[in-house]
């Protein structure tokens, strides 16, 4: 995976709606800021159940965004991921469909899970109790197949029929979607839910040893394609360490509430912690589509013995300052408040969480830029863009709160703020130094109240202060919390204040 800053959007939510005018807003208003793109789901259809998430045909782009062709075409300047979705499908799809016509008489039977596929002589209540899942109840849906009613498997929403892996039909499938990628251009896939994509009986049915098996498998298929693969789990600290040696990449999901933790309260003890443990072959990211995740850094869920990297209390403090930050309107869209019930997740954008605190904001980015991984910034991130309580008020998605529609107008209004042009300089600075592609040393200073985090190249240096004791985030905008100094061929450079005095790239 290319070493450059990499933006994640949907492709009709940045620019006019559709895959061309994608391209045309990375090639022009986002030139030599985002080298990479992450595309969220464009395949038919983009907006069903979950947002392009329960696709009917993963294999055909929804013909209202564009086609493969313009696919490749945006691949010829920009490095490209996609999304795998492993563990499900929408139940219109062509193959459910069959077999809620036909039953067990349909070829694809085989292909989606019900109940009695894991338990087929049934299960207890421990068993049942014992299954892991993002949300409350269980994960069973009743759907008539041919006048007989079957309990489905579908982890996450009912629309979203869960996959047989083992299967040879659900096999088959996966490699159908493998196959169309490595042909377009693409050379990264995130496996969606991938954690989720083999049941066991008697275990949790999530991130087991059958899941390492099933990404394997998938990471083998992926190389001969070109493909590099990308895993996204949300878990237990310790757990993405563990899964981080066996792929190629993992998400650093514990960063963004470390961070925010680390700005509400001024103590960077569990930050520093989790640097000189992180796995480095990850991809940070403060926000996504999905909202800021608390699970990655608090108690193991099926363990609760088992400590997180903040305390379950200071977890809770956590959630109720972003609660407070946003006047309430993140506690309006997430869990029970809205559809989506998003049991350790809380639902707003990274810049409304932090009080729209334009300091805080950039500190938190500067971070991410330095730790070592492949930075993404979210489309609405890009922008520093607030909660969007109209659509939330819309749609009832608690997620839609952080997935705001830019056309190219409001796009060009908000590329002239200081933090947006701050930010912009600060990805400039992240891609043009070959000092991220070379050594990294952390270390503390004045009693672990300051965080230094340097970069060593063979032609340049880059080195970022980060105090976060300075922060007064929901106070109004804390003063500037970084220094940041770095050099090249050309001289030594510095900046207290990347509001007022952003770096400057030849």
């Amino acid at each position: 995976m290319l070493n450059k800053v990499q933006l994640i959007t949907y492709a009709d939510r940045l620019g006019d709606g559709t895959l061309q005018s994608l391209t045309k807003v990375l090639r022009t208003r986002f030139k030599d800021i985002y080298e990479g793109v992450h595309i969220l789901p464009f395949f038919t259809p983009y907006d069903g159940a979950d947002a392009g998430f329960d696709p009917i045909d993963h294999t055909q782009v929804d013909s209202r965004l564009g086609t493969w062709s313009d696919v490749s075409e945006l691949s010829k300047t920009h490095e490209l991921m996609v999304d795998a979705i492993v563990n499900h499908m929408s139940w219109k799809s062509r193959q459910f469909q069959d077999v809620l016509a036909r039953g067990e008489g349909s070829p694809y039977a085989p292909m989606f899970l019900t109940m009695s596929s894991i338990y087929p002589d049934g299960a207890d209540e421990t068993e049942l109790a014992g299954i892991y899942r993002p949300r409350p109840g269980l994960p069973f849906t009743h759907y008539d197949w041919a006048g007989k009613t079957r309990l489905v498997w579908t982890t996450f929403t009912p629309q979203q029929v869960d996959i047989d892996t083992n299967s040879s039909e659900g096999w088959a499938y996966l490699m159908s979607i493998l196959d169309t990628m490595g042909k377009s251009g693409v050379t990264n896939i995130r496996l969606d839910a991938v954690g989720y994509g083999a049941k066991t009986a008697g275990t949790s049915c999530f991130m087991t040893p059958q899941t390492f098996t099933l990404i394997s498998r998938l990471r083998e298929e992926a190389a001969k394609r070109g493909l590099e693969i990308l895993i996204e789990v949300h878990s237990y600290y310790k757990k993405q360490i563990a899964i981080a040696s066996k792929v190629d990449r993992v998400y650093d999901f514990a960063l963004p509430p470390l961070l925010l933790h680390t700005l509400f309260t001024g103590d960077a003890a569990a930050l520093e912690k989790w640097i000189a443990i992180r796995p480095t072959n990850a991809v940070t990211v403060l926000d996504t589509h999905d909202g800021i995740g608390v699970i990655d850094i608090g108690p193991d869920q099926l363990d609760k013995s088992l400590p997180g990297l903040i305390s379950n209390d200071r977890v809770n403090a956590l959630v109720e300052r972003i609660h407070s930050n946003t006047n309430g309107e993140s506690k309006a869209a997430t869990g029970g408040a809205a559809s989506n019930l998003d049991l350790y997740q809380v639902n707003s954008t990274f810049y409304s969480a932090l009080a729209c605190d334009d300091q805080a904001y950039l500190a938190a980015r500067a971070v991410q830029f330095f730790v070592p991984g492949i930075p993404q910034v979210y489309y609405v991130g890009a922008l520093a863009g607030k909660n969007d309580m109209d659509l939330l008020k819309r749609t009832n998605n608690g997620r839609d709160i952080n997935r705001h529609y830019f056309d190219t107008t409001e796009i060009d209004r908000n590329l002239e703020r200081p933090v947006v042009k701050a930010l912009n300089a600060l990805c400039r600075l992240r891609n043009s130094l070959d000092a991220f592609d070379g050594e990294f040393t952390f270390s503390t200073a004045d009693d672990s109240k300051k965080v230094i985090l340097r970069w060593e190249g063979q032609h340049s240096t880059a080195q970022l202060i980060f105090t976060p004791a300075l922060a007064e985030v929901g106070e109004g905008t804390s003063p500037s919390l970084l220094e940041l100094t770095w050099s090249d061929e050309n001289g030594e450079y510095g900046t207290h204040d990347l509001l007022d005095d952003p770096p400057e790239i030849a």
